[in-house]
C-alpha cells in the first residue's frame, strides 16, 4: 500500500510539473526544435556526462582511502546514478551496501557520502550565485548579493572545518549559546554538531581534501560541460552559453533533490525552463533544452546502470531489496 501511494504520489508531482512547463508551449513546436538536435553534440554530451560518473567514482574511491578498485567505483556510482533515477532516491543506501560488500566498513561508506553531499552542495550554491552575478539579465542588488552570500558560504564551510579539526571549540560555542538561550537544551543540537563534525572529520587531512576538492570542480565541470554542449546541439548560441549552463545544471541539481517525484521528470525541466527565462531565452527552446538535457542524462545512467549490474553479477531486484531491508523508507 505504501509503495502504491508512493507511486502515485510520484506521478502526479511529476504531470503537475509537466502541465505548468508545457501549458504555454506548442508541442508541434518543441518536436520540431528537438528534431533539429546535432547527433553529434548529443554522443559528446553523453560522453561528458559518462565523464562525470567517471570522475564522482575516482573521488568517492580516494574518500574510501582506495579501499575498492577504481572499475568498482564507477560501477558502483552508475549503478547508484540509476537507483536514484527511482522515488525516494535509493541509490545512496544501495551505494554504501555495494561498498560493503567489497570489504568497506559501512560506516567509512556513510561517511564518504556525507562529504560528497556537503561538498556538492556548497558548490552547487557557489555555482548558482556565481551565476546570477554573472549574467546581465539579473537585476544589480541580486548580483551583489549573490556574491556576499558566496562568500558567507566559503565562510561558513571553513569554520565547519576548524570546528571538525577542534570539535571542542564547536562545544564550547555550543555550551555559550545554551547558556545565552536556554531553551535550546531540548533540541538535539549536539548530537545534530556531533554528527556533522564527523561527517567532516575526513576531511582535515590535507592529501584527502585536496583530492575531494580537486575532483569534486572536475566533476561538476563535466556537468556544466554536458549542457553547454546541448546547447551547441541545439543551436542556442545567442545566450551566455557557460553561465547559462551553471545556472542551469545547478537549478536542476536542486529540483532533482526532490524525493518524491520519477527520475526527476517535471522538477527538471521546470528548472531549465526557468534558466531560460532568468536569460533571455526563448519559451520554446528552454522547453525543448529542458527535456533533450534530462533525456541524455537519464539515458546516460541508465545505459551505464545497467552495464554496472551485468559487470557486478548483481540484479536491480536483489540491490533494491538489500536496500529496502537497510532502509525500509526507500
Amino acid at each position: 500500500m505504501r509503495r502504491t501511494l508512493l507511486v502515485i504520489a510520484s506521478i502526479i508531482v511529476s504531470v503537475v510539473f509537466m502541465y505548468f512547463v508545457l501549458r504555454d508551449v506548442p508541442l508541434d513546436a518543441v518536436l520540431e526544435s528537438a528534431q533539429q538536435a546535432n547527433p553529434l553534440w548529443l554522443l559528446i554530451s553523453f560522453g561528458m556526462i559518462t565523464m562525470t560518473i567517471v570522475t564522482r567514482g575516482i573521488r568517492w574511491r580516494g574518500l574510501l582511502d582506495n579501499r575498492i578498485s577504481q572499475r568498482d567505483a564507477f560501477f558502483i556510482m552508475s549503478v547508484t546514478f540509476l537507483l536514484n533515477q527511482l522515488p525516494l532516491r535509493a541509490g545512496e543506501v544501495a551505494r554504501s551496501l555495494l561498498a560493503t560488500g567489497r570489504g568497506v566498513p559501512l560506516l567509512t561508506a556513510a561517511t564518504s557520502i556525507v562529504i560528497e553531499r556537503m561538498l556538492d552542495t556548497l558548490l552547487v550554491v557557489l555555482s548558482l550565485l556565481l551565476a546570477l552575478s554573472q549574467l546581465s539579465t539579473v537585476p544589480p542588488t541580486v548580483s551583489q548579493s549573490a556574491a556576499l552570500f558566496g562568500v558567507l558560504g566559503v565562510i561558513a564551510f571553513a569554520i565547519l572545518l576548524v570546528f571538525a579539526r577542534y570539535p571542542q571549540l564547536a562545544h564550547r560555542l555550543l555550551n555559550t549559546i545554551f547558556k545565552i538561550i536556554p531553551p535550546l537544551r531540548k533540541l538535539p543540537l549536539e548530537s545534530l554538531l556531533d554528527n556533522v563534525l564527523d561527517g567532516l572529520k575526513p576531511l582535515t587531512n590535507p592529501r584527502r581534501f585536496a583530492h575531494a576538492i580537486s575532483w569534486t570542480l572536475i566533476a561538476w565541470a563535466f556537468s556544466y560541460g554536458g549542457m553547454l554542449t546541448l546547447l551547441i546541439a541545439l543551436n542556442i548560441v545567442d545566450v551566455d552559453m557557460l553561465m547559462t549552463s551553471i545556472l542551469g545544471v545547478s537549478l536542476a541539481s536542486f529540483s532533482v533533490a526532490i524525493p518524491v517525484s520519477v527520475a526527476a521528470i517535471g522538477p527538471f525541466e521546470a528548472a531549465i525552463a526557468i534558466t531560460g527565462e532568468i536569460v533571455g531565452m526563448e519559451n520554446i527552446q528552454a522547453v525543448t533544452l529542458g527535456l533533450i538535457v534530462h533525456g541524455v542524462t537519464v539515458l546516460t545512467y541508465v545505459v551505464w546502470g545497467v552495464v554496472g549490474l551485468l559487470a557486478m553479477g548483481v540484479s536491480l531486484g536483489d540491490v533494491l531489496g538489500k536496500a529496502k531491508r537497510e532502509d525500509p523508507n526507500t
